[in-house]
């Protein structure tokens, strides 16, 4: 007897047709930033829904709050005495090339509080603060401690996430105005003990071209900045790559993406201000 002969399974219409089969290519490269945009402003969206619904955790938002504060204030309270002293300085001399003197406290204290203050705050937030928002809740990631919470039923966004964002938010507006004084006081040393100025033209320069709406928006930017540097160190934390070691890649990745949006957000800012605030006297 002879052994039946194997059974060739069909091949397929694609390779009758003398074309080759098609194959699966994988997700090209470069849509990746676009995913991973999508996905920080739909975090972003789900923070500011979670914002007004209940419960609303208490107790980690003073804890953030304390946490984010006391590791902020006092830096921030160093740098902007150099920072205004700086701008001060710059301002004095060309002021006094362009033979306009009696201006220079208006212009250094109005860079201060417009572009300086709100700017220093965001920076060492996301620095120091939004450095450690990201570790944590990276490190509860590889636990796998979201993992568990989302099968308890809780939200990983809701209790850990909106606490963190709300105490960013806050500690930024406030320490915004501490900047923006110890910077003032700064520049007002620097002009009148190094420069020789006086503290008459000093103030009058600063009423005659400072206005009230130069405050309302340094105190905006603080607080969309601070919203900004929560949301991106959240954001990282909650989708780290590898490990621990993954962990602190998207430590230094937060700090870097949050500096980079800070400064174009403010860029769009400024130039909105600009456009619908008139200065004043015009």
């Amino acid at each position: 007897m002879t052994a039946p002969l194997p059974v060739r399974p069909p091949e397929p219409a694609a390779a009758e047709a003398g074309q080759e089969p098609p194959q699966q290519r994988p997700p090209s490269r470069l849509l990746a930033p676009l995913r991973q945009t999508g996905q920080l402003f739909a975090l972003a969206l789900a923070v500011g829904r979670a914002i007004f619904r209940r419960p609303f955790q208490v107790r980690e938002f003073i804890e953030q709050f304390w946490f984010v504060a006391s590791v902020t204030i006092l830096p921030a309270a160093l740098v902007s005495i150099p920072f205004g002293a700086v701008i001060a300085l710059q301002v004095g001399s060309l002021t006094e090339q362009l033979g306009a003197q009696s201006f220079t406290g208006g212009a250094s204290v109005l860079a201060v509080i417009q572009q300086a203050s709100p700017l220093i705050v965001a920076l060492l937030i996301a620095g120091a603060a939004g450095s450690a928002i990201c570790a944590d809740l990276g490190s509860r990631k590889i636990r796998e401690e979201l993992d568990a919470m989302e099968v308890m039923g809780v939200s990983p966004v809701q209790r850990l996430v909106v606490p963190r964002v709300l105490a960013t938010m806050l500690v930024a507006v406030l320490l915004n105005g501490l900047v923006s004084v110890v910077g003032t006081l700064g520049g007002y040393f620097f002009n009148v003990i190094m420069q020789g100025g006086t503290p008459g033209a000093y103030f009058a320069s600063f009423s005659a071209l400072a206005q009230l709406p130069d405050l309302y928006v340094g105190e905006l930017k603080a607080l969309i900045f601070g919203f900004i540097a929560g949301i991106v160190a959240a954001y990282r934390g909650l989708n780290p790559r590898g490990g621990p070691k993954g962990v602190g890649d998207a430590v230094n990745q937060s700090v870097v993406i949050t500096f980079m949006l800070l400064f174009a957000v403010n860029m769009v800012l400024t130039a909105i201000y600009l456009q619908i605030v008139p200065p004043k006297g015009g």
